[in-house]
């Protein structure tokens, strides 16, 4: 496959200026110190004398310092009374919001060590002398730290960092630049008897090369006449089909969620373009609801209404959710939560038809910032079919 060559974002498509694929944007540390204080907030309303992290995403986002390194763990501790310990392997490290670093080994003669996550810990307990109770996230092991009462904050830590920074916004703009190449790819190479394997392998390719590094999130739909799914090992597109490419490409933890579906034989029949006219209709009808104060759930029973049933068609999943250093964040477009959008949400918004002569469904997402007065839309790749 030929490389695409890292050209500069298009400032009039609602990207970052000055950002190019191959070149990541920086977190603004006076912004990880903002996001710093706002969990210490949390913490002091909650009698909680500090909290340790071990997923990589959050530390980035707290401190700026990306570990790239998915085999080795990494660890944060944020104080409540002020300053953070990052405890890493890499002496080099560059984490403008973390006040104090402390190394950990992680091999001898280049063979890890067989309990990685022990290691950290015995570096990082002598930090935590002294402290009564410390809020942890999901991936912390929390028996091995000795101390303080362990309490788990997860579900707090979603509404905490549901409200995206400038930073954060330009990293996810980042990302949707990356999917854009990955889907521009898609579409040049897809034809009927071309591989789902080498759909995926293709816009991976791209995607990686437009980010410059290794991604720290990729996509799950790669079927074609199929809803979505992994993609099946020896098993060729077909004319007559389409096919759901949902992605999100993720860069140092922020992570875009987008999708788009295409006729493999670029030719989609005259069922499938009116399916494909009604959901792009009701994805405009949803946007006009994307404000601060909206129910999230008023929205997906509107898009329900609209999609499920319509010409023997089924609309059977949730219409979307937040996103950011999870694949799904804070606030759900789902009948499930009673979440209300809030300026600072970025969401992906995803209806969709399935079933019939559509072989086997359209679905189509975009990503958009909620602001005070409406949204702002931050993916701008075309939604046709062909």
């Amino acid at each position: 496959m030929a490389r695409i060559p890292a050209l500069p974002v298009d400032r009039g498509a609602g990207y970052p200026p000055a950002v190019m694929p191959g070149m990541p944007p920086s977190l603004d540390p006076t912004l990880c110190n903002a996001r710093q204080d706002r969990l210490r907030s949390y913490l002091d309303a909650k009698d909680l004398d500090g909290a340790v992290f071990f997923d990589r995403h959050y530390i980035h986002g707290l401190t700026g310092y990306w570990h790239g390194q998915p085999l080795t763990p990494v660890a944060l501790l944020v104080k409540g009374d002020g300053g953070s310990v990052l405890v890493t392997h890499d002496e080099a490290a560059k984490a403008p919001a973390a006040s104090e670093m402390a190394i950990y080994t992680t091999n001898d003669f280049c063979t890890l060590r067989p309990n990685l996550s022990a290691e950290v810990a015995s570096v990082l307990n002598p930090f935590l002398k002294g402290l009564g109770r410390i809020g942890t996230e999901q991936q912390v092991p929390a028996a091995l730290l000795e101390g303080p009462v362990c309490r788990d904050i997860s579900f707090d830590y979603q509404y905490l960092r549901r409200r995206k920074d400038a930073d954060e916004v330009d990293a996810l703009c980042y990302t949707i630049a990356c999917a854009d190449k990955a889907y521009a790819e898609a579409k040049q190479l897809l034809e009927p008897g071309i591989d789902e394997v080498e759909i995926m392998t293709a816009m991976l390719e791209t995607a990686t090369y437009a980010a410059g590094e290794f991604l720290s999130g990729w996509g799950q739909d790669f079927q074609a006449g199929s809803p979505g799914g992994f993609p099946r090992p020896r098993r060729a597109v077909e004319a007559g089909e389409l096919i759901p490419l949902d992605i999100g490409v993720g860069v140092r933890g922020y992570r875009c969620d987008l999708c788009r579906t295409f006729a493999v034989d670029g030719s989609p029949t005259d069922e499938q373009a009116a399916a494909h006219a009604r959901i792009v209709e009701v994805m405009k009808s949803g946007e006009s609801m994307m404000k601060p104060g909206q129910s999230c759930r008023a929205l997906f029973e509107a898009v329900k209404a609209e999609l499920d049933g319509w010409n023997g068609y089924a609309f059977f999943h949730h219409a979307g959710h937040g996103i950011g250093l999870d694949a799904h964040e804070v606030p759900r477009i789902n009948p499930a939560w009673d979440d209300v959008f809030e300026e600072g949400d970025v969401i992906a918004f995803e209806p969709g038809l399935y079933g019939g002569d559509l072989r086997a469904g359209i679905r189509l997402e975009n990503n958009y910032l909620i602001t005070a007065d409406g949204f702002r839309q931050l993916s701008h790749f075309p939604l046709d079919l062909v």
